[in-house]
């Protein structure tokens, strides 16, 4: 193992991207970055303050009237350029998120990075299409129409799971729309975003409509969000840290997009396909170690096939191959850090309590993973429906099975947490899965396989999963302000409504 990117001399200037160019924080405060597959350091950083996050808003501010003025084909052409160098990067980008995640080199190449791309190139064309209803007399006396206009500086927080990923969920609605932004990823992973800016910079985009700040929540995230010349906050995160967004938005009475916490069903009725639904949750749930709110965590199968499923995953799980992140053999890498480690496996040992481990449920002991914040692929059963591993969001490569016998009953335990980002039903009856999307309360739900996403849908939740939607058009609901104009076609200075106001009908 080692270091595959050259973090210290990329970032020699330091780790907050203000108006067009790298600077140091000026908190007083540093951040090691580190390698959760050796425990290496990689980069300590100045974190940013509250005054790097008032000079990035500023810059944002001073960028808006020229990038908001700019031509739909203008912003266009611009995130055109951008995904070209993107796609030109490729490598570059997957090396450094694999590095400062321990994510799969395989991942990194085959998901994140190819899926960036095409989140750009989609923005790209969706700068040119920004819909309002079509003008028309609907009084009679006047024409209506829409514009969609930009809103301004758009504070976004964005986490450690899919660092590049978020960047670009969070910057390419947001500018292509006309708006600039500012974006503060996790402390923990800043590499990826910090590029992001600086190949938007080389595709042309201007100085200021995209800056980065590496700070902690508490002071850099809070000020942003607080900021009175930040009109929008977008977070992605824990349910407990939006809800604390929220709270502060709140106070400046701000646009608030939240993608929070999930904990997805996976519903596999008796006639599904088996094999399909074995191996479709064994990826929905280790997928990137499990780190993935839309991660499949709760699978409820059907009584007869609960004990063949069982089996199955089990035996399936045991031939994923933990490792080196950059061998391209390495199925799984290791958590984000030692302490979410801990915390993962603090869940699973309290769950030995009242269910039973089939599989996992231990840090590996192999040669070259016990520097590394790794966990086992584990599989647990027997546990009750309102359980602590059943109800609560684990974040790691944890599968909960279930078993159900009715319909009823399986639609009902799948909608029973607070949560609702994201869901997959498995079968072969057409109507027991179209009752199934409709009655499921999620976001997405998906039917005969679990995580593929797309750029031209939106990804967004229920309930305690959050409001408001990334990626596809309809994200332009959280990024643009629509105006109603309406249009006098008469030239009739005394107008019959006014005699509600004043003197009688004419």
């Amino acid at each position: 193992m080692g270091n595959r990117f050259p973090a210290q001399d990329r970032f020699a200037d330091g780790a907050q991207f203000i108006d067009g160019r790298l600077r140091p924080g000026t908190s007083g405060r540093t951040h090691a970055v580190v390698d959760p597959a050796t425990g290496e350091e990689l980069l300590t950083y100045e974190l940013a303050g509250e005054a790097d996050v008032d000079a990035a808003v500023a810059a944002a501010l001073a960028a808006f009237p020229g990038w908001a003025g700019a031509t739909p084909g203008q912003r266009s052409d611009a995130l055109h350029r951008f995904a070209a160098v993107l796609a030109e990067r490729a490598a570059e980008f997957a090396a450094a998120e694999s590095l400062q995640c321990g994510k799969p080199i395989k991942l990194s190449t085959e998901f994140d990075v190819p899926g960036t791309v095409d989140n750009a190139a989609f923005f790209a064309g969706a700068a040119r299409h920004l819909e309002g209803a079509s003008a028309g007399e609907y009084s009679g006396d006047h024409t209506s129409y829409v514009r969609r206009e930009p809103i301004g500086v758009v504070g976004s927080i964005a986490p450690w799971n899919y660092p590049l990923q978020m960047a670009a969920w969070k910057i390419l609605p947001a500018v292509a729309a006309g708006n600039t932004i500012v974006l503060k990823p996790s402390e923990l992973t800043p590499f990826t975003s910090l590029m992001f800016a600086q190949a938007a910079q080389e595709a042309g985009i201007p100085d200021g409509v995209i800056n980065i700040v590496n700070g902690a929540g508490a002071d850099a995230g809070e000020r942003l969000v607080g900021h009175p010349d930040v009109v929008m906050t977008s977070f992605t995160g824990s349910t407990a840290v939006g809800k604390r967004v929220a709270e502060i938005a709140t106070a400046t009475v701000k646009r608030l997009h939240l993608e929070l916490g999930g904990k997805a069903p996976f519903l596999v009725f008796d006639d599904a396909d088996l094999e399909a639904a074995v191996h479709g949750a064994v990826a929905g749930a280790l997928i990137n170690t499990g780190q993935d709110c839309t991660a499949a965590t709760r699978a409820y199968v059907q009584r007869p096939l609960y004990d063949a499923f069982v089996s199955a995953v089990a035996a399936l799980m045991e031939t994923v191959r933990l490792g080196d992140p950059f061998a391209p053999s390495t199925d799984m890498g290791p958590l984000i850090s030692y302490a979410h480690r801990d915390r993962v496996a603090g869940i699973v040992d309290r769950a030995r309590g009242y269910a039973r481990v089939v599989t996992g449920g231990a840090a590996p002991d192999g040669a070259g993973l016990a520097e590394g914040a790794y966990y086992r692929p584990t599989l647990v059963v027997d546990a009750a429906q309102d359980s602590e591993i059943v109800q609560s969001e684990i974040f790691g490569p944890v599968l909960v099975v279930l078993p159900f016998d009715s319909d009823d009953e399986g639609i009902r335990l799948a909608n029973d947490t607070p949560y609702g980002l994201a869901a997959s039903v498995w079968s072969r009856d057409v109507y027991r899965t179209g009752r199934a999307t409709r009655e499921i309360k999620a976001g997405c739900v998906w039917v005969n396989d679990h995580i593929p996403i797309i750029s031209e849908m939106p990804h967004g939740g229920y309930k305690a999963s959050g409001y408001g939607k990334d990626m596809s058009a309809y994200s332009f609901e959280e990024y643009t302000q629509v105006k109603h104009v309406m249009c006098d076609n008469t030239a009739v200075a005394r107008k019959d409504w006014h005699r509600t106001i004043f003197g009688d009908r004419l």
